[in-house]
């Protein structure tokens, strides 16, 4: 149980590092101080259920290495995207 709410929490964080700015999984966990799994495991999560978009591909500035930039901000998202996902919650 205390588990759960130490994940929910996690969970939390990350998706408000990602809604302040685009950002690689690196860079939330620098930033928030989660480890990456986690944050891997939070994002596969919400890419099945809409609430995160890979914005662009770009070299992220910690590694250096081509990584994703992604956002739960749905201003960022496409619009196709925003009324799939809009017509999900009405079915």
């Amino acid at each position: 149980m205390l588990e759960d709410k130490k994940f929910e929490a996690q969970k939390k964080i990350v998706f408000e590092a990602f809604l302040r700015n685009p950002a690689t999984m690196l860079m939330v966990e620098v930033e928030t101080g989660i480890m990456r799994p986690n944050i891997c495991q939070y994002v596969s999560e919400w890419k099945k259920e809409g609430r995160i978009h890979l914005l662009k591909k770009d070299k992220c500035p910690i590694s250096k290495q081509q990584a994703g930039f992604y956002t739960t901000n749905r201003d960022l998202f496409p619009r196709k995207q925003v009324n799939a996902v809009q017509s999900k919650l009405w079915d």
